[in-house]
């Protein structure tokens, strides 16, 4: 895959949700709620005024209907803005 977001923008990788609750028990597909967090893949190169602070392999929380939902090559990433991003881990 050769991808490379324009402008602030950054390719996230979500991460896998939930089988389990603490206790052991194991949610179905249709109880499972979408991963906030993911491993960033690729940026862009940042705006003139605000320039790009995250980097490839960053580990980051984002909002729950933050960027949009692509796939690439049969795999679910997340296309977001850098201000979409809550936090690096």
């Amino acid at each position: 895959m050769k991808i490379r977001p324009l402008a602030d923008r950054v390719l996230v990788e979500p991460a896998e949700a939930e089988e389990k609750t603490a206790s052991g028990l194991y949610i179905p597909d249709t109880a499972k709620e979408k991963p906030q967090r993911g491993k960033i893949i690729a940026v862009g190169s940042g705006k003139k005024d605000e320039p790009m602070e995250l980097k490839v392999g960053d580990e980051v929380l984002y909002g729950k209907y933050a960027g949009t939902e692509i796939s690439i090559d049969g795999k679910e990433y997340m296309m977001m803005r850098q201000s979409d991003v809550l936090a690096v881990v």
